[in-house]
């Protein structure tokens, strides 16, 4: 994204989208199978997203580093416990004792937050790492320093480099370290071999036995609590929050945005448990103004320490307008504004940080002529966001919906969410085995939308060429457009296929 704001001359990258070949992740056979029919229109890929490796040596290694995560257990296995990646921490020597942090839960908008503060933190002259979870296209991204995903060389070395100790814990534990821990512990170490100033951490699920919660976190960010991995978490958001907090420390400072009542007690509860000071979206701080822009959206906010007027950040929906919020409460308590000083933080400063803001897959446009948008949501509660995000940005006379989603999310909530958008849905699947196979989703879309309303092309190349055909259907002037949505993965995949990447 650019960091202009409105006004300025700077053109918007999107409009000089230029039609190109790129090249593809090999591994992911759904792509290479059908992409050549795609009629894609792509600009260079962003610098957030990493592509694979040019030279073909690195490549390989990097491709041997996620064979061996990939032999692990994958993220939805889980044995809910701590011990393993503390045993792992401690043969390290506690890199994750070494660097302040600010750590993040929620149920949506965890990402997007971070960016946000990692970029606020930048702005302000601190070197940042930040560790998020899943990643859109490459593993690399979910570690990043100054703001980019560590480089592939880093990456090999930091996990080269604890390869010992992992083996060490794994000898030791009943269970070898997961996917999801040999990851966290080599971001930790990543974090300290950097040094960083401040680690921006996003829990992989739920707070109190997630793997990252080895941190002690000066600022605990609870973004919006909702119905997401019940099987897991509980079945209502109390349940849910009880886990979540588990990430508040003795003495932290608690960001909490907007949140179901039931949830909110369990946390103020547990923040008195823990003598953490609190501020609520809402009361303390919160949006005061919004109005769609040009690319985004100009917003005034009510910060810890004071009004700040005119910011704009690239990014649409009201959504990420409080995730902005809670971005800059986030900050403005890490340096003690509300607390030890009354002042508010630099608005230059924080207007340069929030224009530079990017969240990869969420609302992204990657074409134009027809207009392609991908966004991650993959459950109710994100779904109606991005629903009313698109309604508001965006003047679509005739919407297509692709969608591909896991088999252990509420698809039915989620299709219910966009069933008032979409003129028609062309469900798919994308390339995970976690993937739904796409005639059982149709079978639930069918209910939602009606049969008349559903195609359904299993190969996401095959659903991407169908969405475009059927948003082209009005003419190449009209106000068709594609929504890509149901899942990290299918928007990781449509983004490569689309040329971002």
């Amino acid at each position: 994204m650019s960091d202009e704001q409105p006004g300025n001359e700077s053109p918007d990258p999107f409009e000089e989208i230029i039609a190109e070949e790129t090249d593809r992740d090999p591994d992911l056979a759904v792509i290479e199978a059908g992409s050549r029919t795609l009629r894609t229109q792509g600009g260079p890929p962003q610098a957030d997203v990493p592509a694979r490796p040019e030279d073909p040596a690195l490549d390989r290694a990097l491709r041997e580093v996620e064979t061996e995560l990939a032999s692990r257990w994958g993220e939805t296995k889980l044995e809910p416990s701590v011990t393993r990646i503390a045993a792992l921490m401690d043969v390290l020597g506690e890199p994750q004792r070494t660097y302040p942090s600010i750590h993040i839960t929620g149920t949506n908008g965890k990402t997007s937050t971070a960016r946000m503060i990692e970029a606020l933190l930048g702005a302000f002259e601190l070197r940042t790492g930040r560790y998020t979870s899943p990643h859109v296209q490459s593993v690399t991204e979910r570690i990043s320093l100054d703001g980019a995903p560590i480089s592939a060389e880093r990456f090999i070395e930091t996990y080269q480099d604890i390869k010992p100790y992992i083996e060490m814990v794994d000898a030791s534990q009943e269970y070898r370290l997961s996917f999801f821990e040999v990851l966290t512990g080599m971001a930790y170490a990543a974090f300290a071999d950097a040094p960083v100033d401040v680690a921006v951490v996003e829990v992989g699920m739920g707070g109190s036995w997630d793997a990252t919660n080895v941190i002690d976190g000066d600022v605990a960010v609870i973004t919006p609590i909702g119905l997401d991995h019940t099987d897991r978490l509980g079945e209502t958001p109390e349940q849910i929050a009880v886990e979540k907090s588990g990430i508040i420390k003795p003495d932290a400072t608690v960001i909490m945005a907007q949140q179901p009542v039931d949830a909110a007690q369990v946390l103020l509860k547990k923040a008195v448990e823990e003598n953490a000071t609190v501020a609520r979206e809402g009361l303390e701080f919160g949006v005061v103004d919004r109005q769609v822009a040009v690319g985004g959206q100009l917003v005034t906010l009510r910060g810890l320490g004071g009004e700040y007027p005119e910011v704009y950040l690239p990014l649409h929906g009201a959504h990420q307008a409080h995730n902005a919020a809670v971005a800059l409460a986030a900050v403005e308590a890490f340096f003690g504004v509300g607390a030890e000083r009354a002042q508010p933080l630099d608005i230059d400063t924080v207007r340069k940080a929030f224009a530079s803001v990017s969240s990869p897959g969420r609302l992204e446009i990657v074409r134009r002529s027809p207009t392609v948008v991908l966004d991650a949501a993959h459950n109710p509660a994100g779904a109606e966001a991005a629903a009313e995000a698109v309604r508001e940005a965006f003047d679509f006379s005739r919407l297509i919906g692709v969608v591909g989603a896991s088999a252990d999310k509420n698809v039915r909530g989620l299709l219910e969410a966009f069933e008032p958008l979409f003129a028609e849905v062309v469900i798919t699947q994308n390339s995970s085995h976690r993937a739904m196979d796409a005639d059982q989703l149709a079978a639930v879309a069918v209910e939602v939308f009606g049969e008349d309303r559903v195609q359904v092309e299993p190969q996401l190349p095959e659903a991407l060429e169908a969405a475009i055909t059927l948003a082209e259907e009005e003419g190449e002037f009209s106000g068709g457009g594609v929504l890509v949505t149901g899942s990290v993965i299918t928007v990781g995949e449509a983004r490569l296929l689309l040329g971002k990447g």
